[in-house]
């Protein structure tokens, strides 16, 4: 799923981010998939999931909770959550498996990590799909450190802007990294945005100074 897929990093950060992804088909099996799509939350939750969030209504704050997340999701919901564990982001896969839900499954990270997690929990991977990167002018392109923040969240919410004030601010001593990394969650209206890692990420711009 593009929106998941051009998280930028080191291998040591993106080896603990994991986005799952479930959707039904479009006139396949939509009608009456809200009950599963509702389930998958409630697996992903079971499993240490630390956000989710639904493409049409929106992450917590968009909806007022988590709760409201669950309770708000719809047939032809396109729904996320987000892991920043790999043992848990294999329990997930395990339930997931075990629930037979019947529904697109799809789990973006690292390729050789995401496979060794797949073998893991003894799901067998059908499609690999690869980011080919920005092309162009990349010399107009904000830091990598900027860019590391704000491709978390595909639909380009999380702005440069927006980056750049709350660093500031973590600088200046009137947010802590943790309360940063939330403020940059909110705007992912639909959740794949990781604030755990985040929070590390600010905490090595705010060194540099």
């Amino acid at each position: 799923m593009t929106h998941t897929l051009h998280r930028r990093g080191d291998v040591n950060s993106l080896s603990r981010d994991f986005v799952f992804l479930m959707m039904p088909s479009k006139d396949i099996n939509h009608v009456g998939s809200a009950p599963k799509l509702r389930q998958f939350f409630e697996l992903a939750l079971e499993c240490g999931a630390i956000k989710i969030g639904d493409c049409r209504s929106g992450n917590e704050y968009y909806q007022g909770g988590l709760g409201k997340v669950i309770e708000n999701v719809v047939d032809r919901a396109v729904i996320h959550a987000v892991f920043d564990d790999r043992d848990k982001a294999i329990s997930m896969l395990r339930r997931v498996k075990e629930a037979d839900l019947g529904l697109s499954v799809v789990m973006s990270g690292l390729v050789d990590v995401v496979d060794q997690c797949c073998q893991e929990a003894g799901v067998q991977r059908h499609t690999v799909e690869h980011s080919l990167g920005i092309w162009g002018r990349t010399e107009r392109l904000p830091s990598e450190a900027v860019l590391e923040l704000n491709t978390m969240c595909g639909h380009g919410m999380v702005t440069v802007g927006l980056i750049n004030a709350v660093v500031d601010k973590i600088k200046a001593g009137k947010m802590t990294v943790e309360e940063g990394a939330e403020e940059l969650f909110k705007p992912c209206m639909c959740g794949i945005f990781n604030p755990a890692r985040a929070a590390e990420l600010l905490a090595q711009m705010a060194a540099e100074g």
